[in-house]
C-alpha cells in the first residue's frame, strides 16, 4: 500500500506588534496565500486514494465549484475562515463555503498507543488522497501531528489546488491531572497547555524544532499549512466533577480582559481559564498577521443546557458556555462553539419531553431537537457538531433513539446513519459536521469491555465486542501473521459430524473451517476449551464437560448463539444482574451479553428503568461481505465460523491470557484451545489451536462497505 507496509511503528515567538506592522504582515500573508492557492497545478494526487480497496469503486467525486483558499484581510490580519452571527465561513475562490463537512483524524495505527504518534508519511498521502475523493473539506486533529503530518498536508494542497483539506487544528493538554486535583488552576497543568499552545502555532507555521519525549510529537516542523488553516479547537472535554471542583475552588479567578478573547460577567472560571488559553493562542497568530475562529471542546455533559430529566447526576452537573467567551473586536476571525456531540448519549436524550416532541424528517427526532437547541442557544455564533457517528461493530454500549445506537451496526448500516446524521447537522441550520472518525483504532476502551481486558496491551488486538474500536470510515482489518499457516485439527473422511476442521487465528477472531460429514448436521455445537483445568457442566447441546466456550448453531434456521461457562462471564465486572434477568442459558452456563446501561431513575417522573443488555452472542449468519456482525455461514461443504477472542474468554491473546473474573479481573494463561465439534449426541474431538506470543500486529486498510453513502451526503452538504 502506497510506500508503507502494512504493519507497524521551538522557534521563539514574537511579541504582537503594533497595528501598521501587523498589517504590512496581514498583507504579505495574503499574498503569499493567493500565490499558494494560484500556484501552478501538480498532477492530481487522488489516485493515491486507490491504494485503500475499495476507493476506486465509488468513481470519480462529482465536478464542483473551486474550493481554492481566498484569505481576507481584517484589522490588519488575514483569515481564510470567518465566525461571524450564526456563520462560519470558509473564504474561497467561488465564494465563501458556510457548510463544512469534515472527518477527525487521531494520532495513532494498530499495534500502538495514541502517545506513540506511528502514522508514517506514506499512509498520510494515501489519507490525504482518500479524504478529497470522499468528498471530506476539513480535517481535524487533536493534537500536534509530527513534521511529515504537514508536509504531506501541504503537498496534497498544492496537487489539488481546487480541491484541498482544510485543517481544524487541535491543541490537547499535555497534563490531564485536573480531573484528580479538581484545579485547572493548577500550575503545572496550566504551564504545560501554555507550552502546548506555543508550540502548535509554531508548528502550524514550520517554526518548531522539538526533543523527543514520551506522548508527543518530535522533529522539525518545516512547512507552513496557514494557507489551509480553518480554525483551532483547543482543550478537551471537561470531566464534570473534577471541573465543578475547579470551579468552587477558584471562584475568585479574575476575568479576562485579553486583546483578543474575553471572558463575559457571567463566566465560570472554567471558562474564564478558557479564555486566557484562547487569547494567548490568539497572540500567537497576531504575531504573524493571522487570525483564525478559535473554539474550545465541548460536549453534551457539560453543555450550557439544563436537562432535569437526566438520570445521572454527573450529566447535568457542570454547564461551559461559549457564550461566555468572546473574541474582541481585535481579532476577527471570531469564534464558535464546538460539540462532539452523538444520538446515543447522554440518556437525557431519551427522557426529555422537548427533544421527544421535535419533529425532523416526517419524524420525532430527539438527536435533532437537541442540536436544534444549541443553535439556538448560540444565537450570536456559529455551532460546528466537530464529534458525531455510530461504530459498526458488534458490540454496543448504550441504546440510542432511532436506531442510533454506540455499536451493533453493520458498516453499511452505520455509513447510512452517518450520512442521515452529516444531512440532518446542515438542515439544523449549523455550521460543519466532523464525522468521528478516519479510521479504525484498536486501542480505544469502552465502559462496559474495558473490565475485560489487559488494558496495557489492548492495542495489539482488535475487538469487534469493543464499540470505541469500530468509528472508522476505513477499516483496519486484523490481518494475522503471513508467517502463520492453517493448522489441520482434523483430516478424516469417515469422520462424523465433521470431515475435516482447519483453524487460523489473526488479531481479532480464531476462525475455523469445518467440513462437515454426510449426513449433515441439522444442528451442531462448536465447543471451545481455553483453560483445561475448567470444567462443568456440559456445553449446550453436548455431553462435552471440558469446553469453557461454545458456539451452538443450526444452520437450517440459521440462527446460532453464543455461551460462556458462568465462571468465565465477564458481566459481573461490569454490573450485577440478576439472573432472572439475563438471557436463558443452561445451568453453568451464560449467554454472551453485554451490559448497554445500568438502573436508573428519571429524576422528575420518579420513572425507575431497569438495566439494559445487549444479547452480544446472537451469532447472525451469513459472509461478513454481507453484514461486517456475521460470524458464520455455509460454503459449499463447509461451515466458516469466525470467533471472536472475548467470546472465548480472552483477556488478551497476544499473550494467551484468559479473563477469569473475580472481585476483579484475574488472569490465566490458556495453553490454546482445544475444539470440538458435536451433533445428535456425538462428541468429536477435532484438536488443538495453537498460536505464538505476538508483539507486533498485522492489518490492511479497507474502505468500509457503504460508504459510498457517506459520500454522497458529504457533497450533497456542500451544494446547496
Amino acid at each position: 500500500m502506497g510506500d508503507f507496509p502494512a504493519h507497524l511503528v521551538q522557534a521563539p515567538v514574537r511579541p504582537p506588534p503594533a497595528r501598521a506592522k501587523a498589517a504590512v504582515i496581514g498583507l504579505v500573508t495574503l499574498t503569499m496565500c493567493l500565490f499558494l492557492a494560484g500556484a501552478t497545478p501538480r498532477p492530481p494526487l487522488t489516485s493515491a486514494a486507490f491504494a485503500i480497496p475499495g476507493m476506486q469503486a465509488l468513481g470519480a467525486p462529482p465536478a464542483g465549484p473551486s474550493w481554492a483558499p481566498a484569505p481576507r484581510l481584517g484589522r490588519g490580519l488575514a483569515s481564510v475562515a470567518t465566525a461571524r452571527g450564526r456563520t462560519f465561513a470558509l473564504h474561497t475562490a467561488s465564494g465563501d463555503m458556510t457548510f463544512l463537512p469534515g472527518v477527525n483524524l487521531g494520532s495513532t495505527t494498530p499495534g500502538h498507543q495514541p502517545g506513540e504518534l506511528s502514522i508514517s508519511a506514506g499512509q498520510y498521502r494515501t489519507w490525504f488522497a482518500a479524504m478529497g475523493w470522499l468528498g471530506i473539506r476539513v480535517l481535524r486533529i487533536y493534537t500536534i501531528h509530527p513534521p511529515a503530518f504537514y508536509q504531506e498536508l501541504a503537498r496534497y494542497n498544492r496537487g489539488n489546488p481546487d480541491r484541498p483539506l482544510y485543517l481544524m487544528q487541535g491543541v490537547y493538554p499535555p497534563d490531564e491531572s485536573y480531573a484528580e486535583k479538581g484545579d485547572l488552576y493548577d500550575r503545572g497543568v496550566t504551564t504545560a497547555f501554555r507550552e502546548e499552545i506555543r508550540d502548535a502555532s509554531a508548528a502550524v507555521r514550520g517554526r518548531l524544532t522539538r526533543d523527543p519525549r514520551p506522548g508527543r510529537a518530535a522533529g522539525t516542523w518545516d512547512t507552513d499549512v496557514t494557507p489551509w488553516l480553518a480554525g483551532w479547537i483547543v482543550g478537551l472535554e471537561v470531566d464534570p466533577s473534577g471541573g465543578h471542583r475547579s470551579d468552587l475552588r477558584n471562584r475568585d479567578a479574575p476575568p479576562v480582559r485579553g486583546r483578543y478573547f474575553r471572558s463575559t460577567a457571567q463566566a465560570s472560571p472554567t471558562e474564564r481559564w478558557l479564555a486566557a488559553r484562547m487569547d494567548e493562542l490568539a497572540a500567537y497568530e497576531a504575531a504573524q498577521g493571522l487570525s483564525q475562529p478559535i473554539a474550545f471542546v465541548n460536549w453534551p455533559t457539560t453543555d450550557p443546557l439544563r436537562h432535569p430529566e437526566e438520570p445521572l447526576d454527573t450529566e447535568d452537573l457542570l454547564q461551559i458556555d461559549a457564550n461566555h467567551v468572546l473574541p474582541t473586536a481585535q481579532w476577527p476571525a471570531g469564534t464558535f462553539a464546538s460539540y462532539h456531540a452523538y444520538p446515543y448519549y447522554p440518556d437525557f436524550q431519551r427522557h426529555e419531553p422537548a427533544l421527544q416532541r421535535y419533529h425532523y424528517n416526517g419524524r420525532a427526532d430527539p438527536y435533532a431537537g437537541y442540536l436544534a437547541a444549541l443553535r439556538r442557544h448560540h444565537r450570536d455564533m456559529p455551532t460546528v457538531i466537530t464529534e458525531f457517528g455510530v461504530p459498526s461493530s458488534i458490540g454496543s454500549a448504550h441504546n440510542g433513539p432511532l436506531g442510533r445506537s454506540q455499536g451493533d451496526h453493520s458498516e453499511r448500516e452505520a455509513m447510512r446513519i452517518d450520512a442521515e446524521l452529516l444531512r440532518l447537522i446542515k438542515d439544523q441550520g449549523l455550521s460543519g459536521g466532523f464525522v468521528f472518525g478516519w479510521v479504525d483504532e484498536w486501542f480505544k476502551f469502552t465502559w462496559n469491555t474495558i473490565e475485560h481486558q489487559v488494558a496495557e496491551r489492548r492495542q495489539l488486538w482488535h475487538d469487534p465486542l469493543t464499540n470505541e474500536q469500530h468509528f472508522g470510515l476505513i477499516a483496519m482489518d486484523a490481518a494475522g501473521s503471513p508467517d502463520a499457516a492453517a493448522e489441520y485439527l482434523l483430516d478424516d473422511e469417515s469422520a462424523w459430524p465433521a470431515r475435516r476442521v482447519t483453524a487460523r487465528v489473526d488479531e481479532s477472531f480464531v476462525q475455523l473451517r469445518i467440513r462437515l460429514g454426510t449426513p449433515a448436521p441439522n444442528a451442531l455445537t462448536v465447543g471451545f476449551d481455553v483453560l483445561p483445568a475448567l470444567t462443568g457442566p456440559p456445553a449446550p447441546g453436548t455431553g462435552n464437560r471440558e469446553a469453557d466456550a461454545a458456539f451452538v448453531l443450526d444452520p437450517i434456521a440459521r440462527t446460532g448463539q453464543a455461551y460462556l461457562r458462568s465462571r468465565l462471564d465477564p458481566m459481573p465486572l461490569d454490573y450485577a444482574v440478576p439472573l432472572g434477568r439475563r438471557g436463558p442459558a443452561p445451568e453453568g452456563w451464560r449467554r454472551f451479553e453485554l451490559i448497554v446501561n445500568r438502573d436508573l431513575r428519571v429524576p422528575t417522573t420518579g420513572e425507575r428503568l431497569p438495566a439494559e443488555i445487549q444479547n452480544a452472542g446472537l451469532l447472525r449468519y451469513g459472509t461478513p461481505d454481507e453484514d461486517s456482525r456475521n460470524l458464520w455461514y455455509r460454503d459449499g461443504d463447509d461451515l466458516v465460523v469466525r470467533v471472536p477472542w472475548a467470546m472465548l474468554g480472552y483477556a488478551d491473546p497476544s499473550r494467551h491470557t484468559v479473563g477469569v473474573p473475580g472481585k476483579g479481573l484475574t488472569t490465566q494463561v490458556s495453553p490454546g484451545i482445544g475444539v470440538s465439534v458435536s451433533a445428535s449426541g456425538t462428541d468429536q474431538t477435532a484438536g488443538h489451536v495453537t498460536w505464538t506470543n505476538w508483539n507486533r500486529v498485522y492489518y490492511a486498510e479497507r474502505l468500509k462497505a457503504g460508504a459510498g453513502q457517506f459520500r454522497d451526503a458529504a457533497f450533497e452538504v456542500t451544494a446547496s
